[in-house]
C-alpha cells in the first residue's frame, strides 16, 4: 500500500479533488465514507482530523497530524503524540464565529431576554427587572488569541473599556485598552462587568475561575466561558449564581461535558448553557477557515517544507 492520508472531517468533493491534486502519490481515506482498515492506518503518513488515542495506536508511519480544531491539549498529553510526529492546529478559523456567539450571549444576559424566553415559554407577561448596557461596561477578556481579540473588537466597537489578559507581555492596541497578565487577574475581577474567558487546557488554566476568584467578581457581573469548561470550577459557579452574586454565566463549554441530564446547573436562571457549538461548521465562514489552513498545509507537507499552525507541546498554544 501506498502513503496515506486520513482525512476525519466532512470534506466535500471540491476539497477532496484539491487535495487528491496537491498529494497525487499518496492514497486518501475518509473517515465519512465508512470505517478506515486497519491496513491504511498502519500506512498512514499524515491525519486530516482529530484521531482517537487508539486510533493513533495503529498508526507506524505518521509524520503529521493537522488538526481541525485550535485546541490541541489533549495531543499535547505524553504518551497520545510521538514527539516525531508533527502537531498543527487551526487557529485563526474560529475568531468570527464563535466572538459573536459571545457578543450576542452577552446582550442576551445583560438585557435579561434568556428571562423573557423563560418567560415565553410558560405563558407569563412578567417583569424580569433591571437591566444594564454595554456601552461604557468594562470587559475583562481572560485570553487574548483569536477568539478573544475578536471579542474584544466587536465589544470596544459597542463602547465598552476592554482590558485583555495574556500569559506573556504585550503591547496594548486600538480595541483593547489595557493589557495585563494573568497574575494580575485577582486584582481585577472586582472591576469588571463581563469576564470573558477564551482560554485552551492547560496547567494554569484549570481551575482559575474556582470558588475564591468567583467571589472576587464585581456584584452582578457576568461570567462567559467558550475555552474550555475545565477553567472554571462548576460547584462553586452554581453556588455563585444561586446567592445572586452573578447576574449570569454562559457556558459553551461544562466541566463534566457533556453537562449530565440531572446537574443543578440546567435549572438555575441565570445560567445560560450551549452544546460546545459556538464554533464547529455552523458558519460556513469557519468550515472554509479550516479547509483554507489544511490546502496550504498540506501544500507545503507535499513540498518538503514546514506545514503553519505548528503546536508547542510545552503550551498547548501555536508557536509564534
Amino acid at each position: 500500500m501506498r502513503d496515506v492520508v486520513i482525512g476525519q472531517l466532512p470534506f466535500e468533493p471540491q476539497y477532496r479533488e484539491t487535495f487528491r491534486k496537491l498529494a497525487p502519490d499518496f492514497d486518501f481515506y475518509f473517515t465519512e465514507d465508512g470505517p478506515v482498515p486497519d491496513e491504511a492506518w498502519e500506512n498512514a503518513v499524515v491525519i486530516l482530523g482529530g484521531p482517537s488515542a487508539a486510533e493513533l495506536a495503529k498508526c507506524k508511519k505518521l509524520r503529521w497530524l493537522q488538526l481541525g480544531s485550535a485546541g490541541a491539549d489533549f495531543y499535547c498529553r505524553p504518551g497520545i503524540l510521538p514527539e516525531s510526529v508533527m502537531l498543527t492546529n487551526a487557529t485563526g478559523s474560529y475568531g468570527h464565529a464563535i466572538s459573536e456567539y459571545m457578543v450576542g450571549a452577552t446582550l442576551m444576559v445583560m438585557k435579561r431576554l434568556h428571562l423573557y424566553r423563560d418567560n415565553q415559554m410558560s405563558g407569563a407577561w412578567l417583569d424580569r427587572g433591571n437591566v444594564k448596557s454595554v456601552t461604557s461596561s468594562k470587559v475583562l477578556v481572560v485570553g487574548m488569541g483569536d477568539i478573544g481579540g475578536e471579542y474584544a473588537k466587536r465589544m470596544h466597537a459597542l463602547g465598552a473599556s476592554v482590558t485583555g489578559i495574556t500569559r506573556t507581555p504585550r503591547e496594548k492596541n486600538g480595541y483593547a485598552d489595557k493589557m495585563a497578565l494573568l497574575d494580575d487577574l485577582d486584582g481585577l475581577l472586582p472591576e469588571y462587568d463581563v469576564v470573558a474567558m477564551a482560554l485552551p487546557n492547560t496547567v494554569e488554566t484549570v481551575g482559575l475561575m474556582d470558588a475564591r476568584r468567583l467571589s472576587l467578581m464585581k456584584e452582578g457581573a457576568v461570567l462567559i466561558n467558550v475555552g474550555r469548561g475545565s477553567a472554571i470550577d462548576t460547584e462553586a459557579l452554581c453556588d455563585a449564581l444561586e446567592s445572586g452574586h452573578l447576574m449570569g454565566a454562559v457556558l459553551d463549554v461544562t466541566a463534566p461535558e457533556p453537562l449530565p441530564a440531572d446537574h443543578r446547573l440546567w435549572h438555575i436562571p441565570g445560567a445560560v448553557i450551549t452544546p460546545h457549538i459556538s464554533g464547529g461548521y455552523h458558519m460556513r465562514e469557519t468550515y472554509e477557515n479550516i479547509m483554507a489552513i489544511f490546502t496550504e498545509n498540506l501544500e507545503k507537507f507535499v513540498r518538503g517544507e514546514e506545514p503553519g499552525h505548528q503546536v508547542d507541546r510545552s503550551t498547548g498554544y501555536m508557536k509564534k
